[in-house]
């Protein structure tokens, strides 16, 4: 079995990292996970969260994810992200900004409560507090990012 595997991470914008690792730690939205090499086949839903790479030295990067899909195999992981940003990367600013759009979709849900459902308002206000948690790990401020009335 090989000593590592390679890992893509994309978000819309752009590529953020292709690189080999000897781990990758997800946040999935049914609990957090590593994959390493010889990982059995699965697709994952991600949540808002911080996607953890360990390189074949130990070495460690981080990158803030709002959200996404994981496709694992015993080669490879490719993470296509809502949004990523290098942990290096996120500011109070880009993260006021997250915060916001999370904002927008349980207000959005909740005002359409009655059309939606319950589990779908569940699952925005469930978002929204994976996004807060999510600023408090990384030392950022989750009630800085208010939207207008």
């Amino acid at each position: 079995m090989a000593d590592t595997m390679q890992f893509d991470l994309v978000s819309p914008e752009r590529s953020l990292v292709s690189v080999p690792v000897r781990e990758v730690r997800l946040p999935g939205s049914e609990g957090d996970l590593t994959a390493m090499p010889g990982h059995a086949p699965a697709i994952v839903t991600l949540r808002p969260g911080m996607v953890t790479l360990v390189a074949a030295d130990g070495a460690q990067s981080e990158f803030a994810v709002t959200g996404g899909f994981a496709e694992i195999n015993a080669e490879s992981v490719s993470l296509l992200a809502e949004r990523g940003h290098p942990r290096a990367e996120l500011t109070q600013e880009i993260f006021d900004d997250m915060m916001r759009e999370a904002l927008r979709r349980r207000r959005s849900v909740e005002e359409k409560r009655d059309s939606v459902g319950e589990e779908v308002v569940t699952a925005a206000v469930k978002l929204l507090a994976d996004m807060q948690a999510l600023g408090t790990h990384v030392g950022l401020d989750p009630n800085q990012a208010t939207i207008p009335d």
